[in-house]
């Protein structure tokens, strides 16, 4: 199966995550910067998940730029991606609306954790199609962030318990790692010897 499909679905299912997202920020009924002051956490928390999605949506985009043609196994790790995902809109508005409380936070962090993880069965499926020669395994290299991100994550999550604003850091710390694009798929893309083998026969 041509990718063209999945890249098309995928896309579409980005944006309708962050529209939904947007509707728990309900226009106050007054007229004064103090009407707004409720809505800041939920503001701050969408404004955290945007930013989130942003970063998945576009390592996503450079992922599927790796394979010519997707997969059984490829097609069902993209929709356990997209059902992390998709779980955003009711963990942001849970966690916004309760001030930052210690479950809502817990479990927020552990919407994130199971999406980064997601992210990564994804990546191994495609190395995986690729055999031993996989370019995105080479251009993958360590991935210290791609182990770094769900150690932060755990660790956000379990500071719940005594600390909410050490998970909130976190958590904004990982979104930090990846706010800078990730090129490395892309230089190794750009490589001659890269675009002859993605243009040859029985690339995946």
């Amino acid at each position: 199966m041509k990718k063209d499909r999945l890249q098309a679905f995928s896309d579409g299912f980005f944006a309708i995550i962050i529209t939904v997202m947007v509707l728990d920020l309900k226009v106050p009924t007054g007229t004064t910067l103090r009407a707004l002051m409720p809505l800041a956490p939920v503001f701050l928390n969408y404004a955290l998940s945007f930013l989130y999605l942003g970063i998945y949506w576009n390592n996503h985009h450079h992922l599927l730029q790796v394979p010519m043609r997707v997969n059984g196994s490829m097609l069902w790790a993209n929709l356990h991606l997209l059902f992390w995902l998709s779980l955003f809109p009711f963990v942001t508005g849970w966690m916004g609306s309760s001030d930052f409380a210690p479950l809502p936070s817990a479990i927020y962090g552990l919407v994130l954790l199971a999406a980064a993880l997601a992210y990564w069965v994804l990546q191994h499926r495609i190395v995986t199609a690729q055999g031993a020669t996989s370019r995105l395994k080479a251009a993958l290299g360590k991935d210290w962030k791609g182990k770094l991100s769900p150690i932060l994550y755990a660790t956000g999550v379990l500071s719940t318990l005594w600390m909410r604003g050490i998970a909130q850091a976190l958590y904004l710390t990982v979104a930090l790692f990846w706010l800078i694009p990730d090129r490395r798929i892309e230089r190794m893309l750009e490589k001659p010897s890269a675009k002859s083998s993605a243009s040859g026969p029985g690339q995946m």
